[in-house]
């Protein structure tokens, strides 16, 4: 990649643009989770019992990470042609008018088997979006920062991911807080997908005002390429596919189990779901915060020192992680989600951006970030608390979940160790991106394969 920068104005206002934009978006796609852990297997789903109710409910939220990689395709496409911005201002508005018409959606009660099907066409709308939102709301900054500090600014776009969450839970939270138990489930669920078409305007006003990437435009001067960016990613990257794949196993498998499945499992074990949710709240919180220095310590470690240094810590905590559960004393059980959110998963997530971005040429980047990132959510993410939900159904106990964990946080290991250091700043020649591309071998003759 060629290393265009951006001005330092424009490089903040990307990095607060994509911030607050994707903390919207995530905000919407996160209550889908939560309300899957919460109420959905008794409004949609109660012709099962609970514990297989649970299990359809989040089979309904899995089919929202099925929709991912599709929404990656499509928006990868045009983000790589037309430009970031444009499909970051689409998948918000898709997002906030799926989420919206989800709060006022009928109940089995009233329509039938109608609800969860309208609720399952609504989810894969949310999938769709979302999985066109990452790659370009992480290129947004990326493309603007200067290569010796892109891992700071763009840990600034996941950041919006956990503040989602944050606003999400917080908003399922204060929701039940002044609602009986009746009024919730009646609709006091509602209020928060309904309130998300106000945050979606909020968003679309801040992703207006942003420019386009220089990275972008720089490419867009060239001479145009034939082939569509799908097919020229997965011909001149496979490699840089599979890496990304593989990184995210453990980062997106483990982030759900940390983030819906404990919701479930709090129940399971009479840990209290109140206390949960109000310990994710905070450890997100803080993990939002511990993104950039972890971005920022990629910068100087490089990126494969500090992801790799994550999934070790989610290897290592997860026995810890349901023993502290299981002893259902609050204090234990938020220092089980601080540990593992903010340490083991933020050092992951917050080196992602800039590491997945500098595997992939700028005018692939777009299709190639979304297909390796929303490959794995549509296999991994998804399923995690299924996976886990029906060990737990079949052992009754938490060390196979445990052991799962593990099993995800090797593969990301492995995936990290295989692939190059892509840091410029570490490989002190500026050309971490061409490095990495290089590996791909691609044939001199062919002018569709020259880098940007």
């Amino acid at each position: 990649m060629a290393d265009v920068k951006g001005r330092p104005s424009e490089v903040r206002k990307a990095a607060i643009a994509s911030l607050f934009g994707s903390a919207l978006e995530w905000y919407d796609f996160f209550l889908y989770g939560t309300a899957a852990a919460l109420v959905f297997n008794t409004l949609f789903f109660p012709t099962f019992n609970p514990l297989v109710g649970t299990i359809a409910a989040f089979g309904t939220n899995a089919v929202g990470f099925l929709a991912r990689p599709l929404g990656g395709v499509i928006f990868g496409h045009f983000g790589d042609r037309i430009g970031r911005k444009s499909m970051l201002v689409t998948t918000l508005v898709i997002m906030g008018v799926a989420t919206c018409l989800i709060g006022v959606l009928p109940t089995y009660a009233t329509v039938g088997v109608w609800a969860p099907v309208l609720l399952v066409t609504l989810r894969v709308v949310q999938g769709i979006a979302v999985g066109g939102e990452w790659g370009g709301g992480v290129l947004i900054v990326s493309e603007h920062a200067p290569s010796h500090r892109r891992g700071f600014y763009s840990a600034w776009s996941q950041t919006g991911v956990g503040l989602g969450f944050v606003l999400s839970a917080a908003a399922y939270a204060l929701a039940q807080e002044v609602t009986t138990k009746e009024s919730f489930l009646a609709w006091g669920w509602r209020i928060p997908f309904v309130v998300g078409i106000l945050l979606t305007a909020v968003g679309l006003l801040i992703r207006l005002r942003i420019m386009e990437t220089p990275a972008f435009q720089e490419k867009d001067s060239e001479p145009k390429k034939s082939a569509p960016p799908l097919l020229d990613v997965i011909r001149t990257h496979p490699k840089s596919i599979l890496i990304a794949f593989g990184a995210r196993v453990a980062e997106t498998g483990a982030s759900y189990l940390f983030l819906t499945f404990s919701l479930s499992y709090a129940s399971e074990i009479g840990a209290g779901k109140g206390v949960v949710l109000a310990a994710l709240v905070v450890g997100m919180l803080f993990e939002s915060f511990a993104m950039p220095m972890f971005g920022a310590l990629s910068d100087r470690l490089g990126r494969r020192p500090v992801y790799i240094g994550g999934a070790i810590a989610v290897i290592v905590w997860a026995y810890p992680f349901f023993a502290l559960f299981d002893s259902r004393n609050p204090v234990l059980i938020f220092v089980a989600i601080f540990v593992a959110v903010v340490i083991g998963h933020g050092a992951m997530i917050g080196t992602q951006p800039a590491f997945f971005t500098e595997l992939f040429a700028s005018r692939v980047a777009y299709s190639g970030l979304a297909l390796g990132h929303e490959l794995a959510s549509m296999i991994v993410g998804g399923f995690s608390p299924i996976v886990a939900t029906a060990l737990l159904a079949w052992s009754g106990a938490s060390w196979p979940i445990a052991l799962f964990l593990i099993g995800m946080g090797l593969v990301t290991v492995f995936a990290v160790a295989a692939a190059p250091e892509t840091n410029p700043n570490v490989l002190g020649d500026g050309k971490a991106r061409q490095e990495a591309e290089a590996e791909e071998k691609p044939k001199p003759s062919d002018s569709s394969r020259i880098h940007s």
